[in-house]
């Protein structure tokens, strides 16, 4: 097998790790000698082994001790080059015996970047990086993120009809799409790590805004709730989010300083990544805000007429774009989830 094959399987690995891992990153790792894959591993949360150590002590226990050295380790990220809530994993792989590693992206962190690099190649260890790079930067886009800007990577969630409203005419009941792209709501729920909503929401429609399929809570607590309101008074008592078992997670911010907002569940809550489950007039200010990076789109086959819309309130100074759209059907909906970019 190539670099770039299994590098494909330590993603697979990192994979294991979205939404359960904040603030640091998914990452998976692979170790192998003479063309047989010895161990692998992915990181399960903060203060846990890292990938790197996963893989080799799988390995360990598997082949033996001696087995590791002499061994390739696939990762994909750069290797932590220094000691925080775990030992370094650089010098990890120098003790184990590791000839040779191979990385997909490298720490965006200016202060640990390429470090790695030279206390491998000091130890005579082989390195060889940016294999599988875009593959494995598209999982790592959050924590990317926030080490660049200090901000989460936000994601617009929205279901429309084909007229672009999120409320069906008087008397026809609340859902416009089907069960199936509820359920993939569910799902992307456990990618992210909090869920922006409003006051102006939750007063109208009590929502949970919980992971409600257990096999997508393993390892992971509930998202934080996250509650954008200047009259927290008037927040009704009786809503699941203050009363749930995950009560101790929801948070009422004021929505005054949208980027402020944001830096604090990076600083406060160690957030990367957040989804914004709200009406038109919240969705369209961090819209016109620039603070979204990505919209996941599900099209009703349905025409609404004079009901609430998708955005709502001032015009946007400049128009915005899909770009990377991916497409999906949900039983009788469409799916469109892609990155935002202003038109030019």
């Amino acid at each position: 097998m190539t670099d770039a094959e299994w590098m494909g399987i330590a993603l697979q690995e990192a994979c294991k790790g979205v939404g359960k891992t904040a603030p640091n990153p998914p990452v998976g790792a692979l170790i192998v000698k003479n063309g047989e894959l010895l161990g692998r591993g992915w990181h399960h949360g903060a203060g846990m082994p890292h990938a790197e150590v996963e893989a080799m002590r799988t390995a360990v226990e598997a082949h033996g001790a001696q087995a590791v050295n002499g061994a390739t380790a696939y990762v994909t990220l750069e290797p932590c080059s220094t000691v925080g809530r775990t030992p370094a994993c650089t010098s990890g792989l120098i003790q184990a015996g590791i000839s040779r590693v191979v990385y997909a992206c490298q720490d965006p962190n200016p202060r640990h970047g390429g470090a790695a690099d030279d206390m491998l190649r000091h130890a005579g260890i082989e390195v060889v990086s940016g294999v599988l790079e875009d593959s494995c930067e598209e999982i790592l886009r959050p924590f990317f993120k926030v080490q660049r800007t200090g901000l989460p990577w936000v994601i617009w969630k929205c279901a429309m009809s084909l007229d672009g409203k999120i409320t069906r005419p008087e008397g026809e009941g609340q859902w416009l799409s089907g069960e199936a792209s509820r359920a993939d709501v569910q799902k992307l729920r456990s990618e992210v790590d909090a869920i922006l909503t409003s006051g102006e929401t939750v007063r109208r429609d009590l929502p949970a805004l919980t992971i409600r399929m257990p096999e997508l809570l393993e390892g992971r607590e509930q998202p934080w709730r996250v509650i954008c309101t200047n009259h927290p008074d008037t927040l009704p008592i009786q809503a699941p989010l203050f009363r749930d078992e995950a009560k101790h997670r929801t948070l009422v911010k004021s929505p005054e300083n949208l980027t402020s907002l944001l830096q604090d569940l990076v600083r406060e809550q160690g957030v990367l990544s957040v989804m914004i489950e709200a009406g038109g007039k919240f969705s369209a200010a961090m819209l016109r805000a620039g603070l979204v990076d990505e919209a996941v789109i599900y099209y009703a086959p349905i025409l609404c007429g004079d009901t609430v819309p998708a955005l709502a309130g001032e015009t946007f100074p400049q128009s915005l774009k899909m770009a990377n759209v991916q497409t999906e059907k949900f039983g009788h909906d469409l799916r469109l989830r892609g990155r935002l970019v202003k038109q030019t």
